[in-house]
């Protein structure tokens, strides 16, 4: 395995979560998946009209604690995040930073007013994580909805899509990075 993937918990996520994030990571791209420390990031830095934090602020943070890292971040956050051009977003990639961010506050069941569910949050959270390293491995939005690089804009499109890449992008992704 030749790349890294550094994977950036924002204040407390669940060390087990954690554990099985990277496991699946590292499958997924045939690369070493490292927990950071934790990343604080105060509530003092949501928007306080919105009750969300900025995707760059998160970003700018990250980037900041980890300003020479070799190989890609991942920034995995509770905060539920925006964009200027978005009400809401699950994630979001700097392919040139070589950056991803997920958000789990709106992956959560309980988001959407159903039972607390922890398989379905994590199956939810690597969907979205595979979706936004695929974009630092060099990959763009895929039109097959089963594919983990199908833009999700409901969580509904996140249940629906697998977190494997289809046959067309697991191609591109092996020619450009493995």
């Amino acid at each position: 395995m030749e790349a890294k993937i550094h994977i950036v918990p924002v204040n407390a996520v669940d060390s087990g979560f954690l554990d099985r994030l990277a496991l699946c990571v590292e499958e997924r791209f045939l690369a070493d998946a490292v927990i950071e420390s934790s990343l604080p990031v105060s509530r003092s830095a949501l928007n306080v009209t919105r009750g969300q934090l900025f995707l760059s602020t998160l970003t700018s943070k990250a980037l900041h604690a980890h300003p020479e890292q070799a190989g890609a971040l991942l920034v995995l956050t509770d905060f539920d995040l925006y964009k200027t051009s978005h009400r809401f977003v699950f994630g979001g990639a700097d392919e040139a930073q070589r950056l991803a961010a997920v958000s789990t506050h709106r992956l959560r069941p309980e988001f959407y007013g159903e039972e607390r569910d922890s398989n379905v949050l994590f199956q939810r959270t690597l969907k979205e994580a595979v979706h936004e390293l695929g974009h630092l491995f060099g990959l763009k939005h895929c039109f097959n909805p089963r594919c983990g690089m199908y833009a999700s804009n409901s969580v509904f499109e996140t249940d629906n899509k697998t977190s494997y890449f289809c046959e067309a992008c697991d191609r591109r992704v092996s020619r450009a990075h493995r």
